[in-house]
């Protein structure tokens, strides 16, 4: 298992998001959705990031915990980003949906249930969240099978999009299994 850290980015550290999301091979299970907004590219997934949309997007993710939560995944022994990770009130629901994206160039390493677990324990221990929601593809195995690793349920499919869930009692539940404590969360900011 890979260890990480969670960092909460400075405004002048977006560059490694903008990265991300301009990087094809990591935004491919993004494509063809057709998403209908203009920084949007339907044939790679890919999304424009410029500079001139740093201020106000840091602004509406940084510094705006419980609501909405942001940060970097960070390999604590190289100190490399890797991913991130973020979490937000639900639009449609008395819960949260998160989000976790590895970069390319990362994933397959062992990154993702360690800092899910770190995102987790943050969700429920620092902002009082009772309950988190992610729904993607059932095709995304790999994704599927790190979330049930972690201790998520799957709640159901819907036209091939599986909606997974976790709950505070879930969480702690799997802690104890797993022999985790809370020494064994990091979040730098």
């Amino acid at each position: 298992m890979s260890k990480v850290e969670l960092y909460v980015p400075k405004l002048e550290e977006l560059w490694f998001y903008e990265k991300m999301m301009g990087d094809p091979d990591t935004m491919s299970y993004n494509a063809h959705y057709d998403l209908g907004f203009k920084e949007y590219h339907d044939d790679t997934g890919c999304i424009d990031f410029p500079r001139e949309q740093w201020d106000g997007w840091y602004a509406d993710w940084v510094g705006q915990e419980p609501k909405r939560f942001y940060a970097y995944i960070k390999d604590a022994e190289t100190g490399e980003w890797v991913g991130d990770v973020n979490f937000h009130k639900s639009y449609g629901g008395d819960w949260y949906d998160m989000g976790i994206v590895l970069y390319a160039p990362f994933r397959g390493r062992g990154y993702s249930a360690p800092a899910l677990r770190l995102m987790l324990a943050h969700a429920f221990e620092a902002c009082g969240i009772a309950e988190i929601h992610n729904d993607f593809e059932v095709t995304r195995e790999a994704a599927l099978k790190t979330h049930l690793a972690v201790g998520f349920k799957e709640a159901g499919v819907t036209d091939g999009v599986v909606t997974l869930v976790m709950t505070k009692e879930d969480f702690e539940a799997n802690r104890q299994q797993d022999g985790l404590d809370k020494q064994n969360i990091c979040l730098i900011q």
